[in-house]
């Protein structure tokens, strides 16, 4: 076994460590998303869901692509392992994976505006300077 330094990037997560704290963000692969999805050129929203949005199974917008809804929502959920503000908007929005509409639609993109808003966030972890031995 060899040792190779600091861990840097593993499996799509950057990590930046010193003696006293690490962080984990995913600022490339949000990058890749948004350019899989097209959506690299959006503006970008402070929200990743409007306060007060109620979805709902059947609605009259019409009928989605459920592959790229399945596409879309699966990348965001790779997303929460750095990313735990998306969790509860992305477990709503799973819950339509069947059959997306429109306004389901409407509301995967608005996460990925919000991650576009908000890439250089992450999980900072702090180390306990107090062990009990």
């Amino acid at each position: 076994m060899s040792d190779l330094g600091e861990m840097r990037y593993f499996l799509g997560v950057e990590i930046t460590q010193d003696e006293t704290w690490i962080f984990m963000c995913q600022k490339k692969y949000a990058r890749e998303s948004l350019e899989r999805f097209k959506l690299e050129d959006c503006n970008s929203v402070r929200n990743p869901i409007v306060l007060g949005t109620k979805l709902v199974k059947e609605d009259r917008s019409g009928k989605a692509d459920a592959s790229v809804y399945k596409q879309m929502v699966g990348s965001m959920m790779y997303l929460a392992a750095a990313r735990p503000d998306l969790t509860y908007v992305l477990g709503l929005i799973s819950r339509f994976m069947e059959s997306p509409t429109q306004i389901h639609m409407g509301a995967v993109k608005r996460v990925l505006q919000y991650v576009k808003g908000t890439m250089d966030l992450g999980v900072h972890y702090k180390r306990n300077r107090e062990q009990n031995t």
